[in-house]
């Protein structure tokens, strides 16, 4: 197996610190690594390779800095070594200190999850990018805009970051949610070859915490829909998305804003989740239609009024609509006096939840709301007929 080691060499110049550099030696082929690392003689420790704390306060960060980051140079070199001689013993210096190279550009976490959300807004998830951009910033904080490379991240930091977080008041399912994105991310790392894998979350929390039920019962739903709202357009408009929504079993809001009108074939409403990417048929029954026939515009290929303009900025116009809504909806519910904030995903919620009171099974559920998520939906594995569902969507609607 190839060495490794740690040389300094000073600089010519007085007063001028030197040049950490990193020799590797393979069948008695040395090639050196410049690091680009530069401290003074006395901050070296020739003994034992390393470098030193100066007495100096100013320099101690820099120091630091630097010892951090030598530590994950060597890290990755051995794992990249490691990979050579389990696939092949026939590679060379050149071979390693090659691949170095070729890991370290972006092998940080702050460009490499940024090249993350790059990709994630030319696939069109904008949403998933600004749930990552989320959790970059929030990690960005925690480390004062300093970046770290993947080698360095370990379970240490990331208790480290949930304390951080902690002591800011977020709460315990909001450091869950920038968890698994950090973990999504460096698991995508892993997957690259740009790390070996230090399971570094298995000490944090990022799991999810009960919190306030966001369901609503289907008296509840009654009141909301028998509401005479005709003198307030903007409300009724809320109000009626909302039902449309509970009706076609629960669906996302930013699926909705996107139907058209020729994803209704046969009376079969089919659309394709935007979160998950799973196909889902809904059948077109009496209260739908209802909706669909006051609200569908012959001006637009769309199904709702939610984007109004096609071809500009329509993520935008879906955003807006989202907000206008869920705070229309806060209007109706104090109109009726719910005990808890009325959003769009209280429907889906709701629906879920009454059905369950209906003994309808678990896995029609599931397979009726479109979960594909492993962490919600592994006992929900059954591939249930869409008439099964539709026949459970008429017997919660027909009480209204």
């Amino acid at each position: 197996m190839a060495t490794v080691k740690v040389k300094f060499r000073p600089s010519t110049v007085k007063d001028r610190p030197g040049s950490i550099v990193i020799i590797v030696t393979h069948h008695r082929i040395v090639r050196q690594i410049t690091t680009g690392y530069k401290v003074f003689t006395h901050e070296w420790d020739g003994k034992h390779s390393k470098p030193v704390l100066p007495d100096n306060n100013e320099r101690t960060a820099i120091v630091q800095s630097i010892t951090r980051k030598l530590r994950s140079d060597m890290e990755r070199l051995s794992a990249i070594m490691e990979r050579f001689e389990n696939r092949c013993h026939n590679y060379s210096s050149d071979d390693v200190v090659e691949e170095f190279r070729r890991t370290g550009k972006g092998n940080t976490l702050f460009i490499f999850m940024e090249n993350v959300i790059e990709r994630l807004r030319q696939l069109n998830h904008s949403g998933t990018a600004k749930n990552y951009s989320a959790a970059l910033g929030s990690f960005k904080r925690f480390r004062n805009d300093e970046d770290i490379s993947m080698e360095a991240i370990d379970h240490i930091l990331m208790e480290d970051y949930q304390a951080y977080l902690a002591s800011t008041g977020v709460v315990p399912n909001s450091i869950s949610f920038y968890m698994r994105i950090l973990r999504a991310v460096y698991n995508r790392a892993v997957e690259q070859e740009l790390t070996k894998d230090r399971n570094p979350f298995r000490t944090v929390f990022t799991g999810t915490e009960k919190t306030l039920k966001r369901a609503i019962s289907i008296g509840d739903i009654k009141r909301i829909k028998d509401l005479d709202l005709s003198l307030k357009p903007g409300l009724e408009l809320a109000r009626d998305l909302f039902l449309f929504l509970f009706f076609c079993r629960g669906m996302s809001f930013i699926d909705a804003a996107f139907l058209k009108k020729t994803d209704i074939q046969n009376g079969i409403l089919t659309y394709r989740r935007h979160k998950t990417g799973q196909v889902l048929h809904i059948k077109i029954i009496k209260p739908i239609k209802e909706l669909i026939d006051r609200y569908s515009s012959n001006d637009s290929s769309y199904l709702l009024p939610i984007v109004t303009r096609p071809n500009c900025e329509e993520r935008k116009q879906y955003e807006t609509a989202l907000r206008r809504t869920n705070n229309s909806l806060k209007l109706i519910a104090d109109m009726i006096k719910l005990p808890i904030p009325l959003t769009t995903y209280v429907s889906r919620h709701a629906w879920a939840t009454i059905a369950k009171s209906k003994n309808v099974p678990v896995n029609v559920i599931s397979d009726a709301l479109g979960h594909d998520s492993i962490a919600t939906t592994q006992i929900y594995l059954a591939s249930i007929d869409a008439s099964v569902i539709d026949r459970v969507n008429e017997l919660i609607i027909k009480d209204l």
